[in-house]
């Protein structure tokens, strides 16, 4: 008697920004090969709540399990909106379970086998130029007219630094108490070597920590998911792959022809047979 096979995969994606009308039909191609399939979201759905909840909502429908991680644009707010700075994430993470999707403050799913770890780490401006305090690194930025809108839409509702520390203890925490194999999904890349790739380097203060750059090693992971960057690639650091799964802003995709683009999106990054 014959035996029939099925493959349940894992996809990832990351930085849809939904709110760009272009992005609304790529959207549309995120959908599972079999019901079975799972999905990470590496941050960066959008910036209004709402609007991140509707855009989850709807893929929570189309797959068995969504993972999400929150990027800066999760967390951009106005002095006039309701919830800023951790009030927001504690809202999204709240409202991400009520639609069944997991956040990194649930217990960590296990697929294949492997442990699915879901990060918040944030930035801390440490990835800055030698002999440069955190306001010199800064201020030179900001005399190149190099600012990221998080100065003016996080960096006012909350300390972005002691934020960073907490949610790095925090993490490290549970990724200690891991046995076996995993795969990490952080917004922010966890390793420098993809950010000094950006065209130009102070872009670098506000895209992650130093004191990530062990943990791919430290926590056995067998592949890192991240986003945040916009430049779609693997890099290999420690014999670790480091993916970023980014759509972007139609200006980028556009202009990569899916017969050139460096990874597959949504990116298959491990299949189950059954």
């Amino acid at each position: 008697m014959a035996t029939t096979t099925s493959t349940t995969t894992l996809w990832a994606v990351s930085d849809l920004h939904a709110a760009v009308k272009a992005n609304g039909a790529r959207l549309d191609e995120i959908q599972p090969a079999d019901p079975s399939d799972w999905l990470i979201v590496a941050g960066d759905v959008a910036e209004k709540l709402e609007l991140v909840v509707d855009v989850m909502e709807t893929l929570a429908a189309r797959f068995d399990t969504v993972l999400w991680v929150p990027g800066n644009h999760e967390l951009f707010s106005r002095s006039s909106d309701r919830y800023r700075g951790r009030e927001k994430y504690d809202t999204l993470v709240k409202a991400m379970r009520q639609i069944g999707v997991i956040t990194p403050e649930d217990t960590y799913p296990v697929f294949g086998g492997v442990t699915i770890a879901p990060l918040f780490t944030l930035y801390d401006y440490s990835f800055r130029g030698p002999n440069l305090t955190v306001e010199e690194a800064v201020a030179a930025a900001r005399e190149k007219n190099i600012m990221m809108t998080d100065e003016f839409a996080i960096a006012p509702f909350v300390d972005i630094r002691a934020w960073c520390w907490d949610r790095l203890a925090y993490t490290t925490r549970r990724l200690s108490r891991i046995d076996g194999p995993t795969i990490l999904i952080n917004h922010w890349p966890l390793v420098q070597e993809p950010v000094t790739r950006l065209r130009w380097s102070e872009v670098g203060l506000w895209c992650g920590t130093r004191h990530t750059r062990s943990w791919a090693k430290r926590y056995h992971a067998r592949a890192v998911i991240y986003g945040h960057l916009h430049m779609p690639g693997v890099t290999t650091v420690d014999g670790v792959e480091h993916i970023e799964v980014s759509l972007g802003y139609p200006r980028e995709w556009q202009s990569r022809p899916p017969s050139a683009a460096p990874v597959q999106w949504p990116y298959p990054v491990m299949e189950v047979t059954h």
